[in-house]
C-alpha cells in the first residue's frame, strides 16, 4: 500500500522533536564517509553539492535511481558534483518489518566498506513492494555479497541493525530541512525536480 501524502505529512509531524527543541545530535555511531553533520553519505567530491534524499522502500526513489542514477554517477565520476545520499526511514510503516530503517542501516554498513553506491543500486533493483514484508536481514546480506560485500563485519552490522539510530537521525534532519517526501534533490541547497536533466541544468547554472 502506498501511503497517501496526508498520511506521510502526519507521520512527519509526529516524528518531529517534542517541544520544538530541534533535531537531536548525531548518534555516537555513524557510518564511514558521512557529512560533518552525520546525516548523509558522501559518495564523491566536487565543487557543487547535490543532495539526494531517498528511501529504499519508496517506489518513486526506485524510478529515480533507474532513470537518473547513472547520469548522477557520471557527473560524480567527472568531478562535477559532490554527491550526497541521505537514506531516510520515512516509509518504515509501509512494510510489516520496518524495512526502510533496516535497509538504510544496511546501506550504512556498506558505506563502511566503501560500497554505498553499489549497494544502493542493488537495493533498488530488488525493492520489495509496499504494504508487505520487506527483505529479511539475510536477504540484505545476500544482496551485499552480490556487490562484493563479503566480509563478516558487513553481515554482523546488518544483523545487529547497527545504524538504525543513524537512519532516524538522517530522517529527523531531513524533515527539519523541509524534506516532506522522497525522492527530494537539492543542488547547492536549492530544491530541483528529481530527474537527471533538471539536476544537470541546475549544476550548469551554478557553474555559470
Amino acid at each position: 500500500m502506498i501511503l497517501p501524502m496526508t498520511a506521510l505529512l502526519l507521520f512527519a509531524l509526529a516524528r518531529t522533536t517534542p517541544g520544538g527543541g530541534g533535531v537531536q545530535a548525531a548518534p555516537a555511531r555513524v557510518p564511514a564517509h558521512t557529512t560533518p553533520e552525520g546525516d548523509g553519505v558522501v559518495v564523491s567530491t566536487g565543487p557543487i553539492r547535490v543532495d539526494a534524499y531517498i528511501d529504499f522502500q519508496c517506489p518513486f526513489c526506485r524510478a529515480f535511481e533507474l532513470s537518473s542514477g547513472e547520469a548522477l554517477r557520471a557527473m560524480a565520476t567527472e568531478g562535477l558534483i559532490a554527491l550526497v545520499y541521505h537514506p531516510m526511514d520515512f516509509l518504515d510503516e509501509a512494510s510489516t518489518n520496518h524495512y526502510s530503517s533496516r535497509a538504510a542501516s544496511a546501506s550504512g554498513c556498506a558505506s563502511d566498506a566503501d560500497r554505498f553506491s553499489e549497494y544502493a543500486q542493488v537495493l533498488f533493483a530488488n525493492q520489495p513492494p509496499e504494504g508487505g514484508p520487506g527483505l529479511t536481514d539475510e536477504q540484505l546480506v545476500e544482496l551485499g555479497a552480490a556487490v562484493g560485500l563479503t566480509e563478516p563485519t558487513f553481515a554482523r552490522g546488518v544483523a545487529e541493525h547497527r545504524y538504525i539510530p543513524w537512519a532516524d537521525h538522517v530522517t529527523q534532519r531531513a524533515m527539519a530541512r523541509g524534506v516532506s517526501g522522497t525522492p527530494t534533490t537539492l543542488v547547492a541547497g536549492v530544491p530541483v525536480p528529481a530527474n537527471a536533466r533538471a539536476i544537470a541544468t541546475a549544476v550548469a547554472a551554478v557553474v555559470r
